[in-house]
């Protein structure tokens, strides 16, 4: 697909009005988490204790009794099933980030083909599985990639934007479409107010604030400098701080854009979510019976809030909202333990390893991509931004 570009007259004007200077691919060194050696301690028995009470702890609380031996004991055939679809949902994301990232038809090509596609997505998901900061390692290192295959910063702020907006529109939308048939009877499981119509007005209240992004005039940076110049600390921190809801709106505006494309590769959301979710579902037909997939829909939903906790991926936060919201919806809790704990097992652990093999493959491509630009003649076109980098304004 192609980058697309404004479609209005004044996002246009501004981008000839502020032309962002390019960045040489040689200048940016590759995110880094800096752990002293308490730290690492820390993070370990985190980790380990996490582990025991959710696998062990639990488990004899709820009756269930040790919880390894009753795993092994589960439906090989389901659990295989079930690592296919996590592996099926990983394929998805790949999808989705080649959409919105990857100029297929542009001139000269992009840097990043499918390899460089997955070492991206894979060290990005690591990343933001392994460090408690709600998703900004995954964030920060996937910025730094592109930026370093020689795409335009503001162009790469603007496209996560509009991807982290594509990825949660179909969060929001669960939220909205389960809860409401939840709450109404028009789906099967039932459920009580606070877990069906709440979570359903929460994410109206998102899709309200995103279609008010979108509103926001493509010159609005422009017209919020005139309130921060001058000089001063004060006049800099404002000046900074006028760029973020330029660069939402703009995002916004290029995720509809991407949406209207009807672009195949925007399925990848879908997949992401939904092959997820049906581990889930699987692993429920691996120890038991299942509960009506609205149900499990919206307790998987729900229980991914657990991923804003400062928690190492969500760690426990996760785990212990997704079991909480089964209950409320009156599914056996011994039966939720083991469904829940099974998918975590496959959904955190499965990408761990590939992924941590994907950072250093994807240190090696930024070092050729660097050796590349150094030995590009003067004046050569810049590979992988070939648009304006005003484009963004009006995406």
């Amino acid at each position: 697909m192609a980058w697309r570009e404004a479609a209005g007259g004044e996002d246009r004007d501004e981008a000839h009005a502020a032309p962002v200077p390019r960045v040489r691919v040689s200048e940016e060194e590759m995110p880094r988490v800096v752990l002293t050696r308490r730290q690492i301690v820390l993070f370990t028995v985190f980790i380990l204790s996490g582990i025991a009470f959710f696998y062990f702890v639990l488990p004899k609380l709820a009756g269930v009794g040790t919880t390894v031996h009753r795993i092994e004991r589960g439906d090989t055939w389901w659990i295989a099933i079930g690592v296919v679809l996590e592996l099926a949902s990983f394929a998805g994301y790949v999808m989705l980030f080649r959409s919105v990232f990857v100029a297929t038809e542009a001139s000269p090509p992009s840097r990043i083909g499918w390899s460089e596609s997955y070492q991206i997505t894979m060290a990005g998901l690591v990343a933001t599985r392994l460090f408690a900061a709600a998703g900004a390692g995954g964030v920060a290192l996937t910025a730094w990639s592109l930026r370093r295959s020689g795409m335009e910063p503001r162009l790469v702020a603007c496209r996560m934007v509009a991807f982290m907006v594509l990825l949660y529109v179909v969060y929001a939308a669960s939220l909205l479409i389960d809860g409401i048939g939840l709450g109404s009877g028009l789906f099967p499981g039932g459920g009580s107010f606070a877990i069906t119509i709440l979570p359903a007005i929460v994410a109206a209240v998102l899709f309200a604030l995103a279609g008010a992004m979108a509103l926001l005039p493509g010159d609005l940076e422009r017209r919020l400098q005139r309130w921060a110049s001058g000089s001063g600390r004060l006049a800099h921190w404002v000046a900074r701080a006028v760029t973020a809801p330029a660069l939402a709106a703009s995002g916004v505006r290029t995720a509809i854009d991407l949406i209207r494309s009807r672009d195949a590769g925007l399925l990848g959301a879908l997949a992401w979510w939904g092959f997820d979710i049906s581990v889930l579902w699987a692993m429920f037909h691996a120890f038991g019976s299942p509960p009506p997939f609205t149900v499990i829909w919206m307790a998987y939903f729900v229980g991914m809030l657990g991923n804003l906790l400062p928690l190492p991926g969500g760690l426990g936060g996760v785990e212990g909202g997704m079991i909480g919201a089964l209950a409320a919806f009156g599914v056996d809790f011994n039966l939720a333990v083991l469904a829940v704990l099974s998918y975590r097992g496959i959904s955190f652990w499965l990408p761990t390893l590939p992924g941590v093999v994907a950072y250093f493959q994807l240190r090696r491509t930024v070092a050729r991509w660097r050796d590349e630009q150094s030995l590009a003649p003067a004046g050569a076109p810049h590979v992988g931004s070939s648009e304006p980098a005003g484009a963004l304004q009006g995406s």
